[in-house]
């Protein structure tokens, strides 16, 4: 019992002084984005919890319950040897590709705002393609470390079970974490150095199942045409962009203050999600920004190098994977806040409301941990070769 209630500590282990320095630095980057993460959420879901729910606190007191699940991931998946969380990554990719298959069955399938992407337990929603990107880099990884070696019956089942993984969350519909899966797996083929006659078939193929769901759904449509001008439509399909932008724009060199934003307070939509770092810029500023796009690079600089010191593929692909979700993620949504690109439904990792997000981010740097901690700098010891195919370092 002692041992799985140390799991809730935050970021705190006897043994980090016996880390390497990349796991180390990682551990206390993590905490540190998501503590900024929080302090933010505050500040943009209070005037949105006293409207809705006469509780200011209400949103913020719902996400410690993903923070308290996601920092017990965290620390599970940072400690246990890469080797186990390998072995039942098929079983948990399988379960949630069928959940996420489930959210499109009426009446189990919760629909909001036109998306059907989870499903209602209780007063809390399990959203499958949120949980299942900690997993598919890990089931990834495995696969393409061993394409060579692998079958092609066993090659050809995991693909499809991909595409079918890319294909419920298309069909919810949410074309944005479809095409984040989607160029993860792709990027994930690349660094296992797949050939290339191989990834620009799925390349191709992948932009034209995107432009045919773009041509099928008008709304992804004018998402695409109304970033580029949005003041053409002020009133309607440009006005969600138009407030983000006015909402950074308001935050000067050093910010309102926080809670002191002006934007959330009914003007900016979606802003404790999707846009919550409209919020962080107004209450921050210049500077406030500089230095979270500075976490973010440097975060992102450690995890290359992990990826870069692994001896063996299978967790240098897992450090690449767990890199893209998490630095990718954070900067398309930053993108997407400032206008460089066209509105998405992607959430800013430690940062936007949701208890599906913020355990899925965790359990991502949880990843990244341990590849650090299984990089050639730590001590080597002798594994017996598991059922997997593949020998591994621990420390």
């Amino acid at each position: 019992m002692k041992q799985y209630l140390s799991y809730l500590i935050p970021f705190v282990n006897p043994q980090v002084r016996s880390w390497t320095w990349e796991a180390r630095l990682l551990n206390w980057l993590t905490c540190i984005w998501l503590i900024i993460g929080l302090v933010t959420l505050v500040s943009a879901s209070y005037p949105e919890g006293m409207v809705d729910y006469n509780d200011g606190l209400y949103i913020f007191k719902r996400q410690l319950i993903g923070v308290g699940i996601g920092i017990f991931g965290f620390n599970w998946m940072a400690r246990k040897p890469l080797r186990r969380t390998l072995k039942i990554s098929p079983l948990i990719v399988l379960v949630l590709l069928l959940l996420i298959f489930a959210t499109l069955v009426p009446g189990l399938g919760k629909t909001t705002m036109g998306a059907s992407r989870w499903i209602a337990i209780g007063p809390f929603s399990l959203q499958p393609s949120e949980l299942i990107k900690p997993f598919l880099v890990l089931q990834a990884a495995y696969l393409f470390s061993r394409w060579n070696k692998l079958q092609n019956k066993v090659r050809l089942t995991w693909l499809i079970v991909f595409a079918l993984v890319l294909a419920g969350i298309l069909k919810q519909p949410n074309l944005s974490t479809t095409g984040l899966c989607g160029m993860s797996l792709w990027l994930i083929a690349l660094a296992a150095e797949l050939p290339w006659s191989q990834l620009l078939s799925v390349a191709i193929g992948g932009f034209s199942v995107a432009s045919l769901s773009v041509a099928l759904n008008s709304y992804q449509l004018d998402r695409i045409t109304s970033f580029i001008n949005p003041w053409k439509d002020y009133h309607g399909k440009g006005y969600q962009l138009i407030q983000s932008l006015l909402a950074i724009a308001s935050g000067n060199l050093h910010g309102a203050g926080f809670g002191l934003s002006q934007q959330k307070l009914s003007y900016l939509p979606i802003r404790s999600t999707d846009f919550i770092f409209a919020v962080y810029a107004e209450e921050f500023g210049f500077i406030g920004c500089v230095l979270l796009l500075l976490l973010i690079i440097g975060y992102g600089t450690v995890a290359l190098r992990v990826a870069i010191k692994c001896r063996h593929s299978t967790p240098r692909l897992v450090a690449v994977g767990a890199m893209v979700f998490i630095v990718g993620q954070s900067l398309i949504n930053i993108a997407v806040a400032t206008g460089s690109l066209p509105t998405t439904g992607l959430p800013l990792p430690f940062f936007s409301y949701g208890i599906n997000s913020i355990i899925a981010s965790l359990l991502l740097a949880g990843l990244l941990v341990r590849v650090a901690r299984e990089s050639n700098t730590a001590k080597i010891i002798a594994l017996k070769q598991n059922s997997i195919g593949e020998t591994f370092t621990r420390k």
